[in-house]
């Protein structure tokens, strides 16, 4: 199986997939950190793909998403963003919005404290 072919398995099979450096528990760059701490922190399920474990993937998914940059979210096979993305979407509510139309569970309450504590 090729790194297109894998990273295509994994945004149809998994709601939410997150391509970062290092893992969901212990990410490996400030950015990854950033990401997989909202998805975290707001009880995101998802799958976390650790890109530094895996050259072919790691470039795979820049190439895939025409997106020079890790990390990248996808929800139901739809590619988000990056990490400024993310933050911003967080932030003015739409990723929040984004979930709820794509059936994603997450914490309500948690996304409104992030909002708050960075108001």
């Amino acid at each position: 199986m090729t790194a297109i072919d894998q990273i295509k398995q994994d945004i149809e099979t998994n709601d939410v997939v997150l391509y970062m450096k290092g893992t969901k528990e212990m990410p490996q760059c400030g950015f990854s950190s950033r990401v997989a701490g909202v998805l975290n922190f707001m009880g995101v399920t998802y799958k976390d793909v650790n890109v530094l474990a895996d050259a072919d993937i790691r470039q795979g998914i820049k190439d895939f998403s025409d997106w020079p940059t890790i990390p990248q979210l996808y929800v139901k096979g739809e590619f988000v963003g990056g990490c400024d993305i993310v933050t911003e979407m967080t932030l003015s509510g739409e990723l929040d919005q984004l979930f709820e139309a794509k059936g994603v569970a997450f914490n309500k309450d948690a996304a409104d404290q992030i909002r708050a504590a960075n108001a």
